[in-house]
């Protein structure tokens, strides 16, 4: 037999092998694909509600202004290599991170408080309503196993230590922000969820009922009592729990109680709705922000901690709490980085920040609490 008739066999029977491979990775993709935590895609009446949004354009939603999600002079393969064989220096803590148990089912009802579970997960009491923001307390942030896990001292409540949520307010469908086990052990607990359009297919799977399901468009409102609303406004952002993205709304919040407003941003790049909010509501006690997990490369869908600063001012806030951070791991930064960047770039600022540590009660009334750097004795 030649050379070149052994060459070919072996290149023949190396084909079938890595043909054989990619079909059963196709296969098994496929089945675990199908459970339950990966959600489901909005269909019939609702789909249809869906199409009807002036915001979904040719098969899924659109940004108020398109723009590529990668900045200029990035590129896809880049950006995955840079991750997977460049190393980053403290992207993830060693120590365990402080953080203080408040027992959240014995506060005073009359108390305005906000206790912050680290990354965007967090339980405000405004004016007697209870409201619960992107719950993740199973402790990764991944379909994948053991890929995103919460840091050491960061996942210290469970949904047992909740008391009952008049609201959970959902800003979009990704896994760091929509978790299936947190969720669904809430579903007995929550009276309603408020969501963008879509995404109330994932709560009916897990066992929601309709009437505990509000699926707003942007620019709506939810009426709480009198005098109280929540309010959906844009963010510039994506969604998308599988190979399908766009098919799920994204939401910030606007949470105007008779007795402060509160703005709860989501995760989002920079464009012009900070002025836009902050002009439309005249007054904003509490902006809640998204800082971390950035990086130059995908700038448009994150903003940087100087965009925050930035945002911050523009809705004329008058305190600042930076969320998106100490939890996971979901950016090249190293972990502490937004928050000393967010502390420096709000000295002499029109705002005050407030850096609370992961469970710290924050009294939202008390403008003359202090919060310690924390991070800073962490290593």
């Amino acid at each position: 037999m030649s050379t070149l008739r052994k060459v070919t066999r072996i290149f023949k029977r190396i084909l079938i092998v890595l043909s054989v491979l990619v079909v059963v990775l196709t296969i098994a993709t496929f089945f675990y694909m199908r459970q339950d935590k990966f959600g489901a895609l909005p269909e019939g009446k609702r789909l249809e509600l869906v199409k009807s949004s002036p915001h979904y354009k040719d098969g899924r939603f659109r940004n108020l202004v398109e723009r590529p999600t990668l900045t200029k002079g990035y590129s896809m393969p880049g950006v995955l290599y840079e991750t997977l064989f460049t190393k980053f220096p403290n992207r993830s803590p060693v120590d365990s991170l402080p953080s203080i148990k408040t027992n959240l089912k014995s506060l005073d009802p009359s108390e305005n408080a906000y206790v912050w579970f680290g990354h965007s997960s967090f339980f405000l009491q405004v004016d007697g309503i209870k409201i619960l923001a992107d719950p993740v307390f199973s402790g990764k942030a991944s379909p994948i196993p053991g890929s995103v896990t919460a840091y050491k001292g960061s996942d210290i409540y469970t949904v047992a230590g909740l008391p009952d949520i008049d609201y959970l307010l959902l800003s979009h469908d990704h896994y760091d922000h929509l978790d299936y086990e947190t969720v669904k052990a809430l579903q007995t607990k929550v009276k309603y969820v408020v969501c963008g359009l879509g995404n109330g297919a994932h709560f009916e799977r897990w066992g929601y009922t309709p009437k505990q399901i509000i699926e707003k468009d942007w620019y709506e409102s939810v009426e709480v009592k009198p005098g109280f609303k929540i309010l959906t406004e844009s963010t510039h952002h994506d969604s998308g729990r599988g190979f399908t993205s766009g098919q799920a709304l994204w939401l910030s919040f606007l949470i105007q109680a008779p007795s402060m407003n509160i703005y709860y941003s989501g995760d989002g790049g920079r464009d012009d709705r900070f002025k836009t909010i902050g002009s439309k509501y005249g007054k904003i006690d509490w902006a809640i922000m998204e800082c971390g997990q950035y990086n130059k490369a995908w700038q448009s869908v994150h903003e940087l901690p100087e965009e925050v600063a930035l945002a911050t001012q523009e809705l004329g806030a008058r305190n600042l709490l930076p969320v998106h951070n100490s939890k996971f791991t979901l950016a090249n930064h190293p972990w502490k980085e937004p928050l000393e960047k967010i502390t420096a770039l709000s000295k002499n600022k029109s705002y005050r920040l407030a850096t609370p540590m992961i469970g710290e009660l924050v009294q939202l009334d008390n403008q003359q609490q202090q919060f310690k750097e924390w991070w800073k004795t962490v290593n």
